[in-house]
């Protein structure tokens, strides 16, 4: 989210919107670090517009982890009942957790990086050979 957009607060009894907006961007990090660490094993199946996408993404979900801190302790300081209370619990939990997922998500997207298709086709082919022989570069399978 640009630094000039103001943030739209929501009421507590958005709270049921704001869990389901958490849970679902936890499910589909959680989803996208599954399908980075696949690509781990074999980097050059992708491209650095490929890696720039989940960099801009993940980013951005960073950007809307701190939001959603700064919403739960709005909620918070309005005294919420005991159930309310407890969902903004469960709440921190799920963003904490988002927050980490994302991290690692970001972490793997710069390891990826530096073996995408675009690195591997700037490799001279002695270099490229010897880091094949070396056990450092996956053999593609014809």
């Amino acid at each position: 989210m640009p630094a000039n957009d103001q943030v739209n607060w929501q009421p507590i009894s958005q709270i049921m919107l704001i869990a389901s907006m958490i849970d679902t961007s936890l499910d589909d990090t959680r989803e996208h670090l599954a399908t980075l660490t696949k690509a781990r094993a074999k980097p050059h199946v992708l491209n650095d517009a490929t890696i720039d996408r989940v960099e801009r993404v993940h980013t951005e979900h960073m950007e809307f982890v701190a939001i959603y801190t700064q919403q739960l302790g709005r909620w918070r300081d309005e005294t919420p009942s005991d159930s309310q209370t407890r969902a903004l619990d469960r709440m921190a939990t799920q963003n904490q957790q988002l927050l980490d997922v994302t991290a690692d998500v970001l972490a793997l997207a710069r390891e990826l990086r530096k073996s995408t298709i675009e690195r591997v086709l700037g490799m001279s082919d002695a270099v490229l050979g010897l880091q094949s022989l070396l056990g450092k570069r996956p053999t593609p399978k014809r």
